[in-house]
């Protein structure tokens, strides 16, 4: 049987060899509970000590501003959640809507209880303008939430310059980064960020861990009342074989981040170059800056489904938008945002490539799209 060709990495991407080597004894050996103080326990809270420094460093936070959860729709929710019912004045939230669900179907829940949600328009290249943000910041605001790549096409949005905006007025800003950390630099000092989101599974971690960084200073309720974990903000006993697992893959991802970057740029560049060359009609979805390997393509008067499962009988693992979704035939809600046409949005895959690619992969896609699309 040929080998298998995946291509949805902003799904899910394969856990680092590294990262679960370094998690193994806390399974096997070091299986203390870290809360209790006795001597077992040592070498568990030496790691989780350890991993919240390294996180920190990765992405330029202080260790005490790192708090881990289960992944980023965890942490997406206890930001909104922990914010909104903090503030006994109704304070609305200002999001947009080509946000993750994990964001938009969180702000759906708050709107039922009562507190104002705004939503921000997308540009049709996928972006986010401060311009938007201008238009529907008000005094009443208590937070602005804007992720810092969208899942389904890419795009990098302007953090930095909607962060600046919202502090101008005085409103907290967070950014759901579970697309960006890992794969582009990301430097919270810089940013100047309240909270950040992220999922260790994006950035070749294992699945169901996560981290919240919160800046200094910020009040927000806590997400689990219990024994007292994460100063009391996110109560559970850890899991400590999986927060060294994430701090191990993100950590080797930075390290080598520049490198990462090119490299896979270079294969998506390939992909494009070839896919241009077979008289194939499509579109890329989004304009300007976007996470390296994370490309839209459209397909006029084809269909996305149609394409994902040919794909999959070749051996050749694809997306049609966000995963969370894989169910639903129908537009997504980022491309009807970006009034991607209907005869070109209906025919949409995602290929998300990483670093574990190769060239020779690209081309093979290329060649099963035409045989696919052509013949």
């Amino acid at each position: 049987m040929a080998r298998l060709i995946y291509a949805d990495n902003a799904a899910t991407t394969e856990l680092d060899a590294d990262a679960f080597k370094a998690m193994t004894p806390f399974f096997l050996t070091e299986y203390g509970n870290p809360s209790q103080p006795y001597s077992f326990a040592r070498m568990p809270k030496k790691a989780i000590k350890e991993a919240r420094e390294v996180i920190a460093k990765c992405i330029h936070a202080e260790p005490d501003e790192i708090y881990f959860t289960s992944g980023g729709t965890e942490s997406n929710n206890w930001v909104l959640n922990g914010t909104t019912y903090l503030n006994h004045t109704h304070g609305a939230i200002v999001t947009d809507n080509i946000e993750h669900h994990a964001i938009l179907r969180t702000c759906e829940s708050i709107e039922r209880r009562g507190y104002p949600v705004a939503y921000m328009f997308a540009d049709n290249d996928g972006i986010v303008q401060r311009k938007a943000l201008e238009s529907f910041l008000t005094n009443k605001a208590n937070l602005v939430s804007v992720m810092t790549a969208n899942n389904e096409v890419g795009t990098i949005q302007p953090i930095k310059e909607l962060c600046d905006f919202a502090h101008s007025k005085g409103v907290m800003f967070h950014t759901d980064a579970v697309q960006a950390v890992g794969h582009i630099p990301i430097d919270v000092k810089d940013l100047d960020i309240d909270f950040l989101s992220a999922s260790a599974h994006k950035f070749n971690g294992p699945k169901g861990i996560g981290f919240l960084y919160i800046k200094r200073g910020i009040k927000i309720l806590p997400y689990l009342c219990g024994g007292g974990q994460e100063k009391g903000l996110r109560a559970g006993t850890e899991n400590v074989a999986a927060i060294v697992g994430m701090a191990t893959a993100l950590q080797k991802n930075v390290i080598n981040l520049s490198a990462n970057i090119e490299y896979v740029r270079n294969l998506e560049t390939e992909l494009l170059k070839l896919l241009s060359q077979t008289g194939i009609e499509f579109k890329r979805n989004g304009a300007g800056e976007h996470v390296p390997g994370n490309i839209s393509l459209s397909f006029r008067g084809k269909d996305g489904e149609m394409i994902l499962h040919r794909l999959d009988l070749m051996g050749v693992i694809v997306s049609t938008g966000a995963a969370c979704d894989s169910k639903e035939i129908k537009v997504s809600h980022v491309l009807e945002a970006m009034k991607v046409p209907k005869e070109y949005a209906l025919g949409t895959i995602r290929i998300s490539l990483s670093k574990d690619n190769t060239f020779k992969e690209v081309e093979q896609i290329v060649n099963i799209l035409r045989q696919i699309l052509i013949t």
